[in-house]
């Protein structure tokens, strides 16, 4: 073969690979496996839901989602890896009302601006809290409870999944409505709250339903009062925190789907649409209404990022009255 002829082939040759490549490049997302990051513990709220959404959203993508639990510093942790991550939609946040809208506020260093470090997907839903008492508390209801902790000021302790989690500004809250003094002892996450309020190792928790959800039907824990605007059905002998006085009981642990910041909008489109085509398949919608899970927020990913907004500033002045910080 002439010295021409081989360098005419070795030309057409990069020739067709420098095309190729960009076909190589665009390949569909996605292309493999996409970790879904959980921000506390094994066994609470935030991870159930998530282990319900995983299989399905997989399937609908083609591609495995593996769930990551990432506990510690009410969720921060895990927010904070997943804003430091590739905008490439291959990891994502199991997004929180604790890591993305209250600990900012409450925590000293939170290293990522909850406002502008994500890419908001899909708003999920939020499940209430629910006011839940080891049976040895000597209380049946939320009065006898109010009475209970001013007879022994501080002497009470309520869990949470860690400081400036929900559960923990719920606590603040009921203890500054009712007047009372109790003590706040945090923890990684919900699953090691729930373990030790069982074992009657503290006294009582405000804690999101779906984990204790099975526990109070057990008899193992007492529910006095639930932060919807109605009763449950799944839960209709225990009142709303309205129906008992607690006026103003204004939080709930809401969960979504976020990215990194700067991601392209054409996958935020298909994550989106994969989660709610999971949550809307029936098995799916049975197990997350089973868990008391309420539907009905921001519809698209730009409406949950104005949703996102609001809850920030509703929480920047909550935080602030409660005067709710590290300790």
């Amino acid at each position: 073969m002439s010295i021409r002829r081989r360098l005419f082939l070795a030309s057409a040759t990069l020739c067709a690979l420098s095309l190729a490549a960009p076909v190589a490049l665009a390949q569909p997302f996605p292309t493999k496996p996409i970790r879904l990051v959980v921000g506390f513990a094994p066994g609470g709220g935030t991870d159930i839901v998530a282990r319900a959404l995983a299989p399905k959203i997989s399937e609908i993508l083609g591609q495995p989602v593996l769930v990551e639990n990432k506990s510690g510093a009410a969720g921060t942790l895990a927010a904070d890896m997943v804003a430091k991550s590739p905008a490439d939609g291959y990891i994502l946040l199991m997004g929180h009302s604790n890591s993305n809208a209250i600990s900012p506020f409450v925590l000293p260093k939170v290293p990522y601006n909850p406002a502008t470090d994500f890419s908001t997907i899909t708003y999920v839903g939020y499940v209430p809290n629910v006011l839940v008492l080891h049976p040895s508390v000597p209380a049946r209801n939320v009065p006898e409870l109010i009475a209970l902790a001013k007879s022994k000021p501080g002497q009470l302790t309520y869990g949470s999944s860690g400081i400036g989690s929900t559960q923990h500004l719920a606590g603040a809250l009921f203890s500054k409505i009712s007047s009372v003094k109790m003590e706040h002892i945090p923890y990684k996450g919900s699953g090691q709250a729930i373990v030790d309020l069982i074992a009657g190792q503290i006294n009582m928790n405000f804690d999101t339903l779906p984990p204790v959800l099975e526990h109070i039907r057990g008899g193992k824990l007492t529910p006095l009062a639930i932060s919807t605007p109605k009763r449950l059905e799944i839960l209709p002998g225990v009142p709303t925190f309205d129906e008992v006085g607690i006026k103003g009981f204004d939080v709930t642990n809401w969960y979504s789907v976020m990215g990194p910041k700067g991601m392209s909008p054409d996958v935020v489109k298909k994550i989106d649409a994969a989660v709610k085509a999971a949550m809307a398949d029936p098995k799916i919608r049975a197990t997350l209404d089973a868990q008391g899970l309420q539907t009905g927020g921001p519809t698209t990913p730009e409406a949950f990022q104005q949703f996102l907004k609001t809850e920030l500033d509703k929480y920047a002045r909550l935080v602030k009255e409660l005067n709710v910080k590290a300790e």
